[in-house]
């Protein structure tokens, strides 16, 4: 059975991790998101990270004792077999990808913003077609190599938060002026909920470094601090962003940028070199995640196959110990999906978000299953507050999924018809090639 190497130790883990969360959510979508919520976006932050941190938790634990690469698949596979697991993996594999086109088409945005040049949706679609399958060939070079370049556009990034914060923060106190956060619920509590389940986005990524375990050292103690720590770090940035967002700027202007925090920026200061700096960074965040999701997207559909869910080529590996037919496979599909959709962020926030909910439903109920299943596993992490946790988990995943938009969900629902029919398909064939 083909393996993978381990060569990730906490730092690269957990850079992985935050680039994977930090990117399109925040730099992009916080602006669909304020243009639903208004300022009480600051609200749908904090229950779409309240809802992630629940199965960050669960993750966090399965991962301190399932170590093989496939992250949800795997432990859903171990909790409820083979079809329910496929189910998880191909969901999540859907995912990433779907989510990297997202990301895609807001690095043209702030690509366009940054060089001077009207963002036309033409453009917009060229490049976020492009970048990509140039970010596809990066990732065959090797994870080490992959990871490196990753951990330095996190540092990028997370100063340029930083310093988005501490300028905005600043004007805010010096102006005086709060009325920028009245009225605070303009579309009442509907619209929270509407706007967390499309900042939920936001929050995503974490997860990455689970369905990398397999090439994490020692990864019973590094999995679940690397997830915890990239969590912490990334909801503790966003909430600082969204607070003063909405303080410096209308929330319906912010709402119809799209480059929500460069516009809020450029309402706080008029320093040119604070301003190209974090339009930069944001290239550089969206970047990561793209990087990030094609490692992720490619090593669950390679875990998947390598169990013999998936043709068993995707599970071939390089001299470099990547797992090459599904690297491919992630980066033609991400360009592909941005040039045949438009790129329209929001439909594709909402249908990311509901595989992506849809897993974490599962990643719960396998913790809830495990624990009774498999009770002598040594763990290297518990969820705290036990079984309440996942429970409230679970509750927290079919709520937020009632407010996403309804043709996204009817689009993943056909999505998962088809894996269904390759699901089956494939048993087939691997039968009538076992019989003689």
């Amino acid at each position: 059975m083909p393996e993978l190497n381990r060569s990730l130790g906490f730092w690269g883990a957990a850079g992985i991790g935050i680039g994977a969360i930090i990117g399109t959510g925040i730099f992009v979508l916080i602006g669909v998101a304020a243009g639903i919520a208004g300022p009480a976006v600051i609200l749908s932050f904090i229950i779409a990270g309240s809802v992630a941190l629940l199965t960050g938790l669960s993750t966090a634990e399965l991962s301190s004792f399932i170590h093989e690469a496939g992250g949800s698949y795997i432990y859903t596979a171990r909790a409820f077999g083979a079809f329910p697991g496929f189910v998880v993996g191909w969901m999540k594999s859907f995912d990433y990808i779907v989510g990297a086109s997202a990301v895609s088409v807001g690095f043209a945005a702030y690509f366009f913003y940054f060089i001077g040049v009207p963002p036309t949706a033409e453009r917009l679609i060229i490049v976020a077609t492009l970048w990509p399958l140039i970010l596809m060939l990066l990732n065959l070079r090797g994870v080490r190599e992959a990871s490196g370049a990753n951990n330095l556009l996190v540092a990028l990034k997370i100063l340029a938060l930083l310093i988005f914060i501490i300028v905005c923060l600043s004007a805010l106190l010096i102006s005086g002026d709060y009325s920028n956060y009245q009225p605070f619920f303009p579309r009442g509590f509907s619209g929270v909920m509407s706007g967390a389940a499309i900042i939920f986005f936001a929050f995503i990524g974490f997860n990455t470094i689970a369905v990398m375990a397999e090439e994490i050292k020692d990864p019973a103690k590094t999995v679940p601090r690397a997830i915890l720590f990239a969590f912490a770090v990334c909801t503790l940035i966003y909430i600082g962003v969204s607070i003063v967002a909405v303080g410096v700027v209308n929330w319906e202007l912010l709402g119809s940028s799209s480059a929500p925090l460069e516009f809020a920026l450029k309402t706080a200061t008029d320093n040119i070199f604070v301003l190209q700096f974090v339009a930069i960074s944001a290239l550089f965040a969206t970047t990561s995640v793209i990087m990030a999701s094609i490692m992720g997207g490619s090593r669950a559909l390679f875990a998947m196959a390598r169990q013999g869910v998936l043709p068993k080529f995707l599970s071939r590996v390089s001299r470099q110990s990547i797992p090459f037919f599904t690297v491919w496979l992630c980066g033609i599909i991400i360009s592909g999906i941005v040039f045949f959709t438009g790129g329209n962020l929001e439909w594709l926030a909402s249908l990311f978000n509901f595989g992506t909910l849809l897993t974490f439903f599962f990643t719960n109920l396998s913790l809830i299953r495990l624990r009774k299943t498999m009770p002598e596993v040594k763990r290297g992490f518990k969820v705290p507050l036990y079984p309440y946790t996942p429970v409230v988990a679970l509750i927290s995943c079919v709520i937020l999924a009632l407010y996403l938009n309804t043709n996204a969900v009817i689009t993943a629902g056909i999505f998962l018809g088809v894996g269904v029919m390759v699901y089956y398909l494939n048993k087939k064939r691997s039968l009538s090639e076992k019989t003689p």
